[in-house]
């Protein structure tokens, strides 16, 4: 249970007419947020398949993978992380946590943030403080700021909802439609169980909201009151 060995047995499934796709729809060109990665091609079924051979792969070789140029094997590591953490005690929930926020420079791109920050990072926080989602938040990093929103992903399915919407009004300003994209899909997962926290929540801010952020945050409301508050008229 090697790298090298769960590398080669990814390859296997390796396209190069995926590839291509993904690389346009993963944003890899000059300047894009995914700029310079490298796929495979590999999709995503058949990465779980693979993550599913290794059950039981030392941390150490995980952490190999998860530092590849590879967009696939990045994924796969993360996947792995992921089953590690679900069977593991408290000790190796803390190591596999510690060493996720260590490497968030190779969890760069939406996919790798969402398949794994609430599995890990939300699940871990649980019970313990939700500070270092705060310091997410305030991160340079794009994608560090996805992982303290989809974090709370985890939090909200616990119907709790209060740091999603503290978090949520941090990042209002955002340039990026990524984060605007993200916030939103949370936002509409607080009303899903909670739409009146919701609802107070975007009457406060709604009007400042970026567009995207907002259209996200709506979408499942009924059309009327969804054009009232596009037209800015709730």
């Amino acid at each position: 249970m090697n790298a090298e060995k769960i590398k080669k047995r990814l390859k296997a499934f390796a396209s190069r007419e995926k590839a291509k796709v993904l690389q346009g729809f993963f944003k890899t060109g000059p300047g894009e947020y995914g700029e310079g990665d490298i796929f495979l091609g590999v999709v995503v079924p058949n990465v779980r398949k693979v993550s599913l051979e290794f059950v039981g792969t030392p941390i150490d070789e995980i952490t190999l993978l998860l530092a590849s140029d590879v967009h696939e094997e990045r994924l796969l590591a993360l996947l792995m992380l992921v089953q590690a953490f679900a069977k593991a005690d408290d000790r190796l929930k803390k190591q596999i946590y510690d060493l996720y926020l260590a490497n968030t420079r190779f969890i760069n791109n939406w996919d790798l943030v969402d398949l794994s920050a609430p599995n890990i990072v939300g699940n871990y926080l649980m019970d313990k403080s939700r500070k270092p989602l705060y310091s997410l938040a305030k991160s340079r990093d794009l994608w560090e700021r996805r992982i303290a929103i989809l974090s709370t992903y985890t939090f909200i399915k616990d119907n709790d909802h209060q740091d999603t919407l503290k978090i949520s009004s941090m990042l209002l300003g955002d340039q990026h439609d990524l984060i605007h994209k993200a916030t939103g899909w949370m936002l509409r997962e607080v009303g899903k169980r909670d739409m009146s926290s919701e609802e107070r929540f975007l009457k406060k801010y709604y009007r400042k909201m970026p567009r995207t952020m907002l259209r996200y945050a709506i979408e499942r409301f009924p059309e009327g009151k969804r054009k009232k508050y596009l037209n800015g008229k709730v």
